[in-house]
């Protein structure tokens, strides 16, 4: 059984853009491009008379922006799918842009098979990422660091939280026992413990406030 094509609205203010998209969605059987707007503004204005299930915007247009856009598609209607598209995959943006309910985070160029895929996932699956921002994000959250701490004692924090013996970080970090023992010394110093388990204990606590 066929099922009905998702109806899609992109926002975008390079009208050249637009002739992309409407092209793509030509070769889509599954969504139908029902408006092209090059401002939130003007696409809220129409939101009525299209009633997309999907929203494609530009996270930089003139006036409002696509990601204080999502509040008011949200207010229209509280199910609509909201992906963003820019040039940057900056952490501190796509937290933004998610923090405010977007659905999916797409960074240019914007290719036919990419389109679809982030369409499809977003149906599926309620979200969709580049591969570039998925991997940004995961490095931000892979990485605890510490600004107290250099990037050799923030390694060797890693190692320790592992369970690492002061040995094995030493063949890992490729320097001797000793060298370690001397980077812990001085990581109780800056942390003002003197202990392996009291120093995870202070970190552990850093990291959640």
């Amino acid at each position: 059984m066929k099922t009905e094509a998702l109806r899609v609205i992109v926002i975008d203010g390079d009208y050249n853009s637009h002739h992309k998209y409407e092209n793509y969605f030509e070769t889509f059987y599954d969504y139908q491009l029902v408006g092209t707007f090059k401002s939130v503004h003007d696409a809220l204005q129409n939101y009525r008379k299209y009633q997309p299930d999907i929203v494609l915007s530009e996270v930089s247009l003139f006036g409002i922006s696509g990601i204080e856009g999502i509040q008011y598609f949200r207010k229209k209607d509280i199910a609509i799918k909201i992906i963003l598209i820019s040039i940057q995959n900056d952490f501190d943006v796509v937290k933004k842009a998610f923090k405010a309910g977007a659905n999916g985070y797409l960074t240019k160029p914007i290719t036919k098979s990419r389109l679809h895929e982030a369409l499809n996932s977003v149906k599926e699956n309620g979200a969709a990422l580049s591969h570039d921002v998925a991997r940004t994000v995961v490095e931000m959250f892979q990485k605890k660091k510490y600004e107290s701490l250099s990037k050799r004692e923030n390694q060797i924090v890693e190692y320790l939280g592992q369970g690492a013996t002061y040995k094995s970080i030493a063949d890992k970090l490729y320097v001797t026992p000793s060298t370690v023992n001397f980077h812990i010394q001085n990581i109780y110093l800056k942390l003002n413990v003197n202990s392996k388990s009291a120093a995870l204990e202070k970190l552990r606590m850093l990291e959640a406030s």
